[in-house]
């Protein structure tokens, strides 16, 4: 990776140096991490947390996390529901959604959700103007055995070459009747079109060793 510049965590870090960036687009992000010992499609059930929010802007998790549970139950890996922080089975718990679990809480999470492993993350940049960036930190945890599965930290900006190339590609696998110059300009400028691009990529990331 000739891009590496952000830190997830110590232990993300330590897998990182045996993984190996998947190259084909699906898409081309340079941070995210698969377990190459654990097939994500035998998970049984996964549950989605609400996203911790550390950005400017309130209340932008509910959409971002709602919109990463629809991309990711459209590609039908295994099960998946959505727990907001404000429901009882979440709140009972009192987990601090940045620190580390012990196997014991790990244990808790997945009788109190009734699951076999959990998406936590972190909306840590939203930006919707003078033009949309969004930042996430995310990471998938085997609750039978506290193993990280997955894991994501990207930045996306609307003004990034890179990016705009990314949602080219993107509009391709989408179905619609807008011109395609007229849609990137509506994803560049539109918080709820930008949202589910990202999506999209996250969800797809998801498949990058399959």
């Amino acid at each position: 990776m000739d891009r590496l510049k952000i830190t997830i965590f110590s232990l993300l870090m330590a897998l990182l140096s045996g993984c190996s960036i998947h190259k084909s687009y699906k898409p081309d992000m340079d941070y995210f991490y698969i377990n190459p010992d654990k097939d994500l499609s035998a998970i049984g059930r996964v549950v989605i947390v609400e996203l911790d929010n550390t950005s400017n802007y309130p209340q932008v998790e509910n959409n971002i996390t709602k919109s990463l549970f629809q991309a990711m139950q459209k590609k039908q890996l295994f099960g998946i529901n959505v727990v907001y922080q404000n429901e009882p089975a979440w709140h009972s718990l009192q987990l601090n959604l940045t620190s580390p679990y012990t196997l014991e809480q790990l244990f808790n999470i997945r009788k109190a959700l009734k699951c076999d492993a959990v998406i936590i993350g972190t909306i840590t940049e939203y930006q919707p103007y003078p033009h949309m960036l969004i930042g996430l930190r995310l990471k998938l945890i085997d609750l039978r055995d506290g193993q990280l599965l997955w894991a994501l930290e990207q930045i996306w900006d609307s003004t990034d070459k890179t990016a705009e190339k990314r949602i080219k590609s993107y509009l391709k696998t989408q179905a619609t009747t807008v011109s395609k110059p007229l849609n990137e300009q509506i994803i560049m400028f539109s918080s709820r079109k930008f949202v589910k691009f990202i999506a999209y990529e996250v969800a797809e990331t998801l498949q990058q060793n399959r």
